[in-house]
């Protein structure tokens, strides 16, 4: 067996012509899906993008113990375990420069080997001691501008400043580094390619020809990276935000398709397997929201796009399978795919098994550590908030105390203690963290950051668009119940069930 996974970086299904996407043309998102199984009820697990990618490599949920930070000694990484059972050698290639901050350090030395692509976002690739700030303060937006020091936005004004040709952006040679490992090594057996990239993630920068076809008029300075939070820009604005977002996905679907006719070009239809996914969605102006983090967890940022083909059924070409899945099973797909075991930890199924429709599991979990618990069982949506988002009991389990930029601090640090093993920590005890106030990922991506925190229900039959809440205690307590079940399988900590006013015993 041999494989692909492409992986995308807040890829908005709602935006793709298979699945009903009419603003962008995606001919190769659509070609690829007359090649593989669309599924329809893909879901996210952990978010943000790390803890997203935690939850891929090992099949297990985390944001109830965990907010974002390194694999763990106890973790079960996918690349790793084909590696010891099957000798199936891995590869990532990768623009996704968080594997490289003190959050994500441990994740890209599972594969065999790797390559780190530069020049993404805030990635501190290019060394300008001294910028021509004032020359490029005229350039940029004010809300996307900043000349201080080990700053997103500086970093990225500085490195924008080496990207000028279409060759030079990061995405392009993410694939292009790709397509020079599948030239190597394409007529060889058992391996995995990991072929990964930042974008469609803000800034929205894409090479000029991808932005004609989308061109607002705008004549302001240049607007492509949106705030996280509620919408305050003049409409004008708005629209070249998306035209932005636009461009970067038109772009994303010419790299898939470069790939798509590598496939076609060298017939790796019938012995190479292609996974395309993404982390999560993003917010474009719905429910009156840029982003994610932020507010609730609708299903733009929940619900995503994944495709399977699996070179084994070639009779599934073109299908869309119904089932419920989520991130969480990715992991046991590869694990499946070359036929090795999952670890006894692992709570995903393989979509090999799902993708003719085969259910195997009731309800997604997912979520942000710190934020609401959400549920949805394919028909409905259930989001359950703590009471007060301030005053809950909360704490980090790790042995790898870092957040995505930094340790976490001796302040944080002082009030911890060592709890027993958890279910899922294989016998070591943990680090039991409080989180505080001043924790620095408490108002990134923690409690802090939430401008929503009220409990919903919704049904997605009738209101797809979760516009309205549903009053039901009927569907709310058997929503509960399941949100409990999944929680208490997932072995989730005691207080990750009383800031929700969960009892456990509701699992029976």
């Amino acid at each position: 067996m041999k494989a692909v996974f492409v992986l995308f970086d807040s890829l908005n299904r709602h935006m793709l012509g298979c699945y009903g996407g009419t603003r962008i043309p995606t001919p190769n998102f659509d070609r690829l899906a007359r090649r593989s199984v669309a599924f329809d009820r893909h879901y996210v697990g952990s978010l943000p993008c790390m803890p997203a990618r935690r939850d891929m490599l090992t099949g297990r949920l985390t944001f109830l113990h965990r907010s974002w930070g390194p694999l763990e000694p106890f973790d079960n990484a996918f690349p790793e375990i084909l590696h010891r059972q099957q000798g199936t050698y891995s590869h990532l290639v990768t623009d996704h420069f968080h594997y490289w901050e003190d959050g994500g350090a441990t994740y890209h030395n599972r594969y065999d080997s790797y390559e780190f692509v530069r020049g993404q976002e805030g990635d501190r690739w290019k060394a300008m001691v001294q910028p021509h700030w004032e020359r490029l303060r005229e350039r940029y937006h004010a809300r996307q501008f900043s000349d201080a020091r080990r700053s997103y936005f500086g970093q990225n004004i500085i490195n924008r400043e080496f990207i000028r040709e279409e060759k030079d952006f990061p995405s392009v040679r993410c694939f292009a580094e790709g397509f020079d490992f599948l030239d190597r090594n394409r007529e060889a057996d058992n391996w995995m390619l990991q072929i990964e990239t930042f974008d469609p993630h803000e800034p929205f920068t894409a090479p000029a020809r991808f932005k004609e076809a989308f061109d607002t008029g705008w004549k302001g300075p240049i607007r492509d990276w949106p705030r996280y939070g509620r919408v305050d820009e003049l409409p004008e604005e708005c629209e070249e935000l998306r035209a932005n977002y636009y461009a970067v996905v038109a772009m994303c679907d010419h790299l898939l398709g470069e790939l798509l006719d590598y496939f076609d070009r060298h017939d790796m239809w019938k012995d190479t397997a292609l996974v395309v996914t993404t982390d999560h969605g993003f917010l474009l102006g719905e429910h009156d929201f840029w982003a994610k983090n932020r507010m609730n967890l609708y299903e733009e940022v929940a619900h995503i796009p994944l495709f399977l083909h699996d070179p084994r059924r070639p009779d599934l070409a073109g299908t869309r399978s119904a089932a419920l899945t989520q991130s969480i099973d990715l992991a046991p797909t590869f694990l499946d795919l070359f036929g090795a075991e999952p670890p006894a930890e692992n709570e995903g199924f393989s979509l090999c098994h799902m993708a003719d429709g085969t259910a195997m599991r009731e309800g997604a979990l997912f979520g942000y550590f710190g934020g609401a618990v959400n549920v949805a069982d394919g028909r409905y949506t259930y989001h359950r908030f703590p009471e007060d988002l301030s005053k809950q009991e909360l704490y980090q389990y790790t042995l790898m105390p870092t957040h995505i930029f930094s340790p976490f601090t001796p302040e944080e640090l002082s009030e911890a203690t060592i709890s027993p093993p958890l279910e899922f920590s294989k016998g070591a005890a943990l680090l039991k963290v409080p989180v505080i106030e001043r924790s620095p990922m408490y108002n990134n991506y923690g409690p802090g950051a939430l401008l929503e925190s009220e409990t919903r229900l919704y049904d997605l039959e009738t209101d797809p668009g979760q516009e309205s809440p549903l009053a039901d205690p009927a569907i709310e307590s058997r929503m509960k119940t399941l949100m409990v079940r999944l929680m208490a399988a997932n072995g989730a900590p005691p207080e990750a069930f009383a800031r929700l006013a969960l009892a456990q015993a509701e699992a029976a």
